[in-house]
């Protein structure tokens, strides 16, 4: 666990500065690709664990996601007509979907790329 984050540690420094020390386009992308063979080693790394709280927090986020996704768009208007239905009107919880949206489409957006990877078998 303790290389986990020093990986990290090392990725989030170098990320943050590779525009202050490089000029050169070349050498951008090459620091930039370092940057990412690095991150996919932690992914490995994380991915192998059997630890749930390591390895098992992305699918927790998109359960999450799916099951809120679910409900603000199936079940509450479903319960809703229901209980209009029977005559007895009810206020179900709203929360914001702004927030759960633009994590879903990260994680989609993310998970998308890497399929398009495969398919052109860039990686």
């Amino acid at each position: 666990m303790p290389k986990l984050n020093m990986i990290g540690n090392i990725i989030d420094k170098v990320a943050g500065h590779v525009d202050k020390f490089t000029l050169d386009k070349e050498e951008k992308a090459q620091l930039i690709q370092e940057i990412n063979k690095a991150q996919i080693e932690v992914n490995k790394i994380e991915a192998g664990q059997t630890n749930v709280f390591v390895s098992g927090w992305r699918p927790f986020t998109g359960w999450v996601c799916s099951v809120a996704l679910c409900y603000h768009f199936v079940l509450q208007p479903f319960l809703m007509f229901i209980f209009v239905s029977i005559g007895k009107p009810m206020e179900l919880p709203v929360f914001d979907m702004s927030t759960l949206t633009t994590v879903l489409l990260g994680m989609l957006g993310l998970g998308g790329m890497r399929s398009f990877e495969k398919i052109k078998r860039s990686a």
